[in-house]
């Protein structure tokens, strides 16, 4: 009797979490799956679902719309997820020794992260924009005599985006740095001294190899990221996205959203996680060749 109410009370207590879990993850999940094979206009009720079968992930082969947002969203991942952690891995390290004003340093990095990503877009886009900060420093100081259209060039549009996503991804991953580089063992640094290494070779042979569980942490934590970018995109474009910046989650809101095919869009969105499911298991099949546990 008393193992059943402490389960009675167990289960109690993982309800909420349970319910909001299969309210908000679990049924629009499967629901989406669903909607990928049927074609549906949600104006018209669910007596408009009609059943398509593998229809729409058949007119996707073909689309050079969606192929365009995944080669963008790949540009994205690439451009931003190795930079960022490169830059936070650096700063860490600095920031790890003793660096005046560490605190207010690592806040600064920080904040970024934990900021709007509304407002921070919208700061981006007025410095790139064609009278904005950006260009008039090149007008200014540099002396160009023609500046950059950042956000109308179908070439240079996915800048901004890039260092945006860059700039508050850097906040995140230094911490973790930090934590990570704080619990390498001191004595491995005091044994490799002994050995004659020291500087970069001590960073490469002792301090990277200990951190690498976090590096891959961060990859696929990133990464998941970066193929979900939205608000970024959005904001800079105001809804506007051109093939040369828009992204598949933009691809998947325009279709739902601005031309109601909640089917095709759901086979978008299933097609979106199929991919990150498997870079995921990629990268947990290759950690075994780097990570060192």
């Amino acid at each position: 009797m008393r193992k059943r109410k402490e389960n009675l009370t167990g289960y109690v207590f993982v309800a909420p979490a349970l319910i909001v879990f299969l309210v908000f993850v679990a049924f629009p999940f499967f629901f989406s799956l669903f909607l990928s094979l049927t074609e549906w206009n949600f104006l018209s009720g669910w007596g408009g679902i009609q059943w398509k079968g593998l229809e729409n992930f058949a007119k996707l082969a073909g689309d050079q719309n969606f192929r365009q947002a995944v080669v963008n969203t790949v540009i994205y991942t690439v451009a931003t997820v190795p930079i960022s952690i490169l830059i936070a891995l650096v700063l860490a390290y600095v920031l790890n020794g003793k660096v005046y004003l560490k605190k207010t340093l690592r806040l600064a990095f920080f904040i970024p992260y934990i900021s709007n990503m509304v407002a921070l877009a919208a700061v981006f886009k007025f410095m790139f924009r064609d009278d904005g900060i950006i260009n008039n420093v090149l007008l200014n100081v540099f002396h160009l005599q023609e500046v950059p259209r950042w956000l109308s060039n179908s070439e240079l549009n996915k800048i901004p985006i890039i260092l945006i996503l860059i700039w508050t991804a850097v906040g995140y991953e230094l911490i973790v740095y930090m934590a990570a580089l704080q619990n390498v063992p001191k004595e491995l640094y005091e044994a490799g001294k002994l050995d004659g290494a020291t500087g970069f070779k001590q960073f490469v042979h002792i301090t990277f190899p200990m951190i690498s569980p976090t590096t891959f942490y961060l990859v696929v934590v990133r990464m998941i990221a970066a193929f979900k970018v939205f608000s970024a995109i959005n904001i800079i474009t105001l809804g506007t996205a051109t093939r040369g910046n828009t992204s598949l989650v933009v691809e998947i809101y325009q279709d739902a959203f601005q031309s109601y095919k909640f089917g095709y869009a759901s086979a978008e969105a299933v097609v979106l996680f199929a991919i990150i499911l498997a870079i995921t298991l990629f990268n947990f099949w290759g950690q075994k060749k780097w990570v060192h546990y």
